[in-house]
């Protein structure tokens, strides 16, 4: 059965899909920045990688009859595979009971809305895995830092550090970095570094650097803070580690083709949707199915930078 007739069988509920499309999925904050979405129309198509093509120098001088210089824009560089994801969120009838109402918007929106955490989490963890995998970087693009390198220790210089990376990034792609992904205990160790401290402050009691702060002083657009967590059924744990993650990326909608980018997540067109709600007397329950199709691809780790490491784990 073709993806058409697939979609043929289902029914919508179309309040409730606007609804889940609507969430903005805030469990998946760093992902929707390193690997913004890309709607695509197949579950299964070429990815197009750019070189540095639009900052060669060209001759575009021609004389009389002569034939035009051309360049090429994009290159294959491998395949992408969406994968379907579905979960379900449950209403049991005793919740409409208290709520003196049957399962309509306001329960069935708190039931999608939970489900969208759930998915959005594991979109996060699975962006986590793929940008702070050293295995995807060349060796002129990571570096791991240990003992008095880490920016928890005060004899470190994270603002060398991270000026050097940014000059690799640019040397690669032709952009400097406009983003800093850090774990939370890397944060704190920047905050709190008496390097940067020295350089935005010179009060004796001084109060830890703001991400605006560090922003300025680093010249970097957008610091975020990776918060996501995950049970790993006995204890919770951040998804972004104790890593650092530089990286040119902008949102897709404001891509120019041709222009180098991090990462995409490509998902399926009109995804996510919320099927319409069914009721099982066994249970007593009614349940919500939600749907997405989706795949976060590192298209080009030319443009970011991996510090592993970068802070020590909580004494």
């Amino acid at each position: 059965m073709n993806q058409q007739n697939l979609s043929q069988t289902r029914v919508i509920d179309p309040i409730l899909t606007e609804v889940a499309r609507g969430y903005g999925a805030p469990n998946a904050r760093i992902a929707n920045i390193l690997f913004p979405i890309v709607s695509v129309g197949a579950r299964a198509g070429t990815i197009l990688s750019f070189g540095p093509d639009s900052f060669r120098l060209v001759n575009t001088a021609r004389a009389p009859g002569a034939n035009t210089k051309r360049i090429k824009l994009g290159y294959d560089s491998g395949k992408y595979a969406l994968v379907d994801h579905r979960l379900e969120g449950e209403v049991p009838i005793e919740h409409e009971e208290e709520a003196d109402a049957v399962p309509g918007i306001d329960l069935g929106s708190m039931a999608v809305n939970t489900v969208q955490d759930v998915m959005g989490n594991e979109r996060e963890k699975l962006a986590a895995d793929l940008a702070l995998n050293p295995a995807n970087y060349a060796p002129s693009n990571k570096t791991s830092l240990s003992g008095t390198s880490k920016w928890s220790d005060p004899a470190s210089d994270p603002i060398s550090d991270i000026n050097d990376a940014k000059e690799v990034v640019r040397s690669k792609i032709g952009k400097k970095p406009n983003v800093l992904e850090v774990g939370p205990r890397v944060l704190i160790a920047l905050r709190n570094h008496p390097k940067i401290l020295d350089r935005i402050s010179t009060t004796v009691d001084r109060v830890p650097a703001t991400i605006e702060q560090l922003q300025r002083l680093l010249e970097i657009q957008t610091i975020v803070e990776g918060e996501a967590t995950y049970h790993d059924g006995t204890e919770f744990k951040d998804m972004w580690g104790l890593d650092a993650l530089l990286a040119y990326t902008t949102p897709a909608s404001m891509q120019r083709r041709g222009s180098p980018n991090f990462g995409y997540t490509y998902q399926l067109k009109d995804r996510p949707i919320v099927e319409e709600p069914y009721f099982e007397k066994n249970p007593q329950t009614w349940y919500y199915p939600v749907s997405d199709a989706y795949q976060p691809v590192l298209v080009g780790a030319t443009a970011g930078f991996l510090f592993t490491g970068a802070a020590a784990p909580a004494a």
